[in-house]
């Protein structure tokens, strides 16, 4: 059995989260907790609380013991982008695209 959870609309880049899901993918639960502690990283403890709370989902269906868990698949997705204008030289506007992201985890 497999459980999933989500985080979306989080205001950070997806190219900055995928550099750390990356690493994540195949690995026990366990394994990539202590990982995710020691990465510095502004979207690790963001990562954390997802894999958290898909463990906890698992472990709430099935009782089953962390160092057991493997995650299957992660997975994040580009959420809406926020749209700003920041003043440049001679009167000009210069665009500023703060990206969202959607992160899944699948155990």
């Amino acid at each position: 059995s497999e459980s999933i959870a989500f985080s979306r609309y989080v205001r950070i880049s997806p190219q900055k989260i995928r550099r750390i899901l990356k690493q994540l993918k195949g690995k026990k639960a366990e394994e990539a907790l202590s990982l995710l502690k020691f990465l510095p990283y502004k979207s690790s403890p963001i990562i954390t609380n997802v894999l958290l709370s898909a463990i906890s989902n698992l472990r709430n269906k099935l009782n089953i013991e962390k160092n057991l868990i493997l995650i299957k698949e992660v997975r994040v997705d580009e959420g809406p982008v926020l749209k700003r204008f920041c003043p440049h030289a001679q009167g000009r506007g210069f665009p500023i695209k703060k990206k969202t992201s959607h992160i899944s985890i699948k155990l």
